[in-house]
């Protein structure tokens, strides 16, 4: 036969509420799968004084704890804290839920924006690499400017354009989509520029991309990211619901910070008397509400302008309490693990701790070397072929010219090559001597 037991419990969102004349809610959804597995009948009803459970000086329960004493119930079955006094009274089952203390604050309670901050989008060694490729191409364009025939016909009479400074200022100039003339008329050169191009508006688009996202405000950007940070600053009110586990666990600690956490709300008297009251304060600024995660998890989810940090200390677990030696307590332990270990209880907990807010974007992390290497693969090998190109252009020129000439290909060549390469201190000081000659003239 199949045994019916009483349950008495408690109304918390999103625990158990009530639905016209029935209950429902993620105990309910919990005890009706237990009651599956152990193929058992219940009968709910809510605690009578509408308290979880607490010892008195005489040492009587009140609250749905004191009910299983007496016996009125067989078990309760809500949000209760698995805790040494209570476990020495009734029995406990192994926790369906695990929950702590955590912090919840105003979205836009956020860091001041750093002086550098502008670089986050990239990470140190993509912009290394960027120096890299920038310094590269300027170099790639002056050889080219240089060995190309097509780019500097006559090195013996013209100067050179394409200088190793104005190859820096072209090549900026691309990257920021401003233009700096004049522009390579050979192939070899235009092949490069091209390239430097590509890559550029590919790397703008990645920056402006990240350095947008990266303003989102979330958890990461805080102020405030766990109780350390809380007690080390002056500007954010705290506090926590006066009377609570919580505040026992802040005014019993050992812990050098949490008691300083605790010295400063008992000093500055910030408790608030309702769950209610915390979080109309979060939401008003300037205000931290310290509280069980679980709980604060659902506020976030119903109140879109608010977060909780991803801090949670004093971990401790959601139980069902029985009689003290009830067999059933055995099969429920080994329910709920299993129910665990199947993932219902993790679908549970999304069914009722479901948002309604719109997801923010997620902050960007600076983006790393490697999420550009095609990018950066495409540079080097269009670079490569810009400055084989040149080689080719000046090798053709070179060969037609020892034909014209009656000499050696390689005599041509390194005239070529020499001419090419150091004309430029010689072009510029014949330039100034002229100059210079001219003004005398005059």
């Amino acid at each position: 036969m199949r045994p019916d037991l009483t349950i008495t419990t408690i109304k918390q969102d999103p625990y158990t509420m009530s639905k016209g004349s029935q209950m429902e809610g993620y105990c309910m959804d919990l005890l009706s799968e237990l009651a599956k597995k152990l193929d058992f009948k219940y009968n709910v009803h809510l605690v009578k004084d509408g308290s979880y459970g607490r010892q008195d000086e005489s040492g009587a329960w009140n609250g749905m704890i004191g009910e299983v004493v007496r016996k009125e119930a067989d078990l309760a079955i809500a949000p209760l804290t698995l805790t040494a006094a209570r476990e020495k009274a009734v029995g406990m089952t192994k926790p369906f839920m695990q929950t702590g203390i955590s912090i919840l604050l105003r979205k836009d309670i956020s860091e001041e924006a750093g002086i550098f901050d502008f670089l986050t989008p990239f990470s140190v060694e993509t912009w290394v690499g960027i120096l890299a490729a920038y310094l590269g191409t300027a170099i790639s364009i002056c050889v080219v400017a240089r060995l190309s025939p097509c780019e500097w016909s006559q090195p013996q009479t013209e100067e050179n354009s394409f200088t190793f400074s104005h190859s820096l200022w072209y090549t900026a100039g691309a990257l920021t989509l401003q233009g700096a003339g004049p522009h390579p008329k050979a192939l070899s050169g235009r092949i490069i520029c091209c390239t430097w191009w590509l890559f550029g508006l590919v790397l703008l688009a990645c920056y402006f991309s990240n350095l947008s996202t990266s303003q989102g405000s979330d958890s990461n950007q805080l102020m405030v990211k766990g109780f350390e940070d809380l007690a080390n600053q002056q500007g954010i009110e705290y506090g926590t619901l006066s009377g609570s586990s919580t505040l026992a666990f802040f005014k019993n600690s050992n812990n050098p910070t949490y008691r300083r956490i605790y010295e400063h709300m008992e000093r500055a008297k910030s408790f608030v008397s309702s769950m209610d009251e915390g979080v109309r304060r979060a939401k008003e600024g300037n205000f931290a509400f310290i509280g069980e995660s679980v709980s604060l998890d659902l506020v976030v989810a119903r109140h879109c302008e608010l977060v909780r940090v991803h801090e949670v200390i004093g971990m401790r677990g959601y139980s069902i309490a029985g009689t003290l030696g009830s067999p059933m307590l055995k099969n429920l332990s080994v329910a709920i693990l299993e129910l665990s270990e199947a993932g219902e209880l993790a679908y549970l907990r999304s069914k009722w701790w479901a948002s309604s807010c719109m997801a923010d974007p997620a902050k960007a992390s600076p983006l790393q070397p490697h999420s550009l290497k095609g990018m950066f693969l495409v540079l080097a090998l269009g670079l490569g072929l810009g400055v084989l190109l040149a080689v080719l252009e000046l090798t053709t020129k070179s060969r037609s010219n020892a034909g014209e000439q009656r000499k050696s290909y390689c005599t041509v060549l390194s005239d070529e090559l020499s001419q090419r390469l150091r004309t430029t201190t010689t072009t510029t000081t014949k330039k100034r001597s002229q100059e210079t000659a001219d003004k005398d003239k005059a």
